[in-house]
């Protein structure tokens, strides 16, 4: 025989050989990846049932339960005192509403102003954002007693109420620039700032929300559920 030809069949067997031995040690390695992709889902559901028994994850959830239901009872509270909606009311009413809140911004408009109308969009657009404060309006020319009495001379007027006493006032726009053109977050940073609205909006946080929807819903079927057991 050729001993070009024997070596390089000797050659050609050591080549497919070593091929061989490749192929064997891919499949090795990937049996051995997959073995621990499962091992790796194990543990994780493993743990994810450790962390769903903890008793203090439960208690931390049970505590947040809790604070959100307290919240969604003291925003229906405010709801039920006419916050979350700007709205008019009469010279009668007055008194009642703006001593019934412990915040309250009041617009003294009439209805031919211009610049009242202006002053209700912006509030209007203020008035479900924050709800711890009542947003209402009141027309001057049917109230012309507590025009006289708290000195409104120019109108829009603006009262700001603190626990039922007149704390401040938005005369016309003369803290907005005199512009007709003022943004509402312009108004809203003046509201900020002379501290009748809070910092923190109503749907700042989207979770909290939607949490905060979800637990609405909650309470209500409960309360229900409750009348129906009644």
């Amino acid at each position: 025989m050729d001993p070009d030809a024997v070596k390089s069949t000797l050659s050609n067997l050591a080549f497919g050989n070593v091929m061989a031995a490749a192929a064997r040690d891919y499949q090795k390695e990937i049996v051995a990846k997959e073995k621990a992709q499962a091992a790796s889902a194990s543990h994780d559901e493993v743990d994810l049932d450790e962390l769903l028994d903890d008793p203090e994850l439960e208690k931390l959830h049970a505590e947040r339960i809790a604070a959100l239901k307290k919240e969604v009872e003291k925003r229906e509270v405010l709801k039920r005192q006419g916050h979350g909606e700007y709205r008019e009311i009469t010279e009668g009413d007055f008194l009642g509403e703006v001593t019934g809140s412990e915040k309250v911004i009041c617009h003294f408009y009439h209805r031919e102003f211009y610049r009242c109308k202006i002053m209700d969009k912006h509030l209007k657009a203020l008035a479900p954002i924050y709800l711890g404060t009542k947003f209402i309006k009141l027309d001057a020319e049917n109230a012309p007693f507590f025009v006289t009495k708290l000195g409104i001379k120019t109108l829009p007027c603006v009262i700001l109420f603190k626990k039922g006493i007149a704390a401040d006032r938005l005369i016309g726009f003369q803290d907005l620039s005199s512009k007709d053109d003022f943004s509402t977050r312009a108004l809203e940073n003046i509201l900020k700032m002379k501290g009748i609205i809070d910092e923190k909006k109503k749907d700042e946080d989207d979770e909290d929300d939607e949490t905060y929807m979800s637990m609405n819903r909650r309470v209500r079927s409960s309360t229900a559920q409750d009348s129906d057991s009644d």
